[in-house]
């Protein structure tokens, strides 16, 4: 059984096109979900990837299923 490196995964996000939908500043929803602004920015530009209580706490804020938001991807899949 083989395992993906990690380098070969990634979670993908529409945390930005869901904050500018929604006309809101990096700092208003970071201070909404209890992270700082820096940590939307990163994640934003996909180089972060939230823990688990983040993702739903995203997603329940915006009202979207958390698979609206966030999606895995692995290196090859065409998803």
């Amino acid at each position: 059984m083989s395992h993906a490196k990690e380098e070969d995964e990634r979670i993908d996000n529409k945390v930005y096109e869901y904050r500018v939908l929604r006309r809101l500043s990096q700092t208003e929803l970071a201070k909404a979900v209890g992270v700082s602004k820096q940590t939307i920015l990163i994640m934003e530009k996909g180089n972060y990837s939230p823990s688990l209580k983040l993702a739903f706490r995203l997603a329940n804020y915006f009202g979207v299923p958390i698979t609206d938001m966030f999606t895995y991807k692995k290196e090859g899949n065409k998803k």
